[in-house]
């Protein structure tokens, strides 16, 4: 029988300190649907046959977050993408979220799958798409690569939807720190008004750090803090160890949300990289465009530190 999400890939790599980094990724959407080290969760599993929840670990192309209403100017021609937010009467998360991937190449510890954007209503261009998921010491290193196959230039963007927890810790007892300097304001559809607001002072600084049991967040951020090339944010045990996820300059947005009704957790938190804010087709603001031919790749990844082999 074929589980919800497709083909599942476990992924393992014994560590140079006698331990293990375990990683299962989904055919459908090319999602993380586990990853441990040294058999602890760092990302809450969930039941391969099971509907992906609240878009758990899926890529977002070639656009991240939401599109109002789905529409968006191309050479004076306005484009009418599928409302795949019909409550909210948006286009969202790109054209892949329910696509099966095909493996481009494979090894007991690295993963690379590919899917192809056909050209459609309110998208018209051909892209090829591949994501390579690589296990490294201490979690797993992801890099996405598009390619625009069309004759014209092709608006692009990519993005991650990553939950995150400690699997031996009580989630509500973790610690949220996301080093970014401004709050994108939204509006009831989720959709930007237009407005940023420094987090200084505000609710929204997580900058110190706040407790995952005392936050109730969804809320995109630019000004990440970029040192050498890397941003980084964390979640983080009581007893120091932590969860780092990181970000080439590529991602300079960040959209943090909270679920408690992921099935098997308390609480989790969503941290999301991204390389263009919501609603970019329409704002403009960081979308690539792919001239004809080029190819495009933007790398994040995930960090465990203080875990000791079991």
């Amino acid at each position: 029988m074929t589980a919800v999400t497709g083909e599942q890939f476990d992924l393992s790599l014994e560590t140079s300190s006698g331990g293990i980094v375990e990683a299962t990724i989904t055919q459908v959407a090319a999602g993380i649907r586990r990853l441990s080290v040294h058999g602890i969760d760092i990302v809450p599993p969930y039941d391969a046959n099971v509907q992906r929840p609240y878009g758990s670990g899926m890529v977002l192309v070639p656009w991240p977050n939401r599109i109002r209403d789905g529409k968006w100017m191309l050479n004076g021609q306005e484009q009418q993408l599928a409302l795949t937010e019909p409550k909210k009467n948006n286009a969202s998360h790109g054209l892949l979220r329910f696509a099966p991937y095909s493996v481009a190449a494979r090894t007991e510890s690295t993963l690379k799958l590919e899917a192809r954007v056909f050209p459609q209503s309110g998208y018209p261009f051909l892209l090829d798409t591949a994501v390579t998921y690589r296990l490294v010491d201490a979690g797993v290193e992801v890099t996405h690569s598009i390619t625009n196959l069309s004759d014209a230039s092709a608006p692009v963007a990519i993005g991650a939807h990553p939950y995150f927890t400690i699997g031996d810790v009580e989630p509500e007892d973790l610690t949220v720190t996301v080093h970014v300097t401004t709050r994108i304001e939204i509006d009831d559809r989720s959709l930007p008004t237009g407005e940023k607001t420094p987090i200084e002072q505000t609710p929204f600084d997580l900058r110190k750090g706040v407790r995952l049991g005392d936050l109730d967040i969804d809320a995109g951020f630019s000004g990440a803090r970029i040192v050498d090339g890397v941003s980084e944010h964390f979640v983080t045990a009581p007893d120091g160890r932590s969860v780092t996820v990181w970000g080439d300059e590529n991602f300079r947005y960040w959209q943090v949300f909270t679920n408690e009704v992921y099935p098997g957790q308390s609480k989790v938190v969503a941290i999301e990289p991204m390389t263009a804010p919501a609603d970019a087709f329409n704002s403009g603001q960081d979308l690539r465009w792919l001239k004809p031919g080029e190819t495009w790749e933007a790398s994040w990844g995930v960090r465990a530190d203080g875990f000791a082999p079991v």
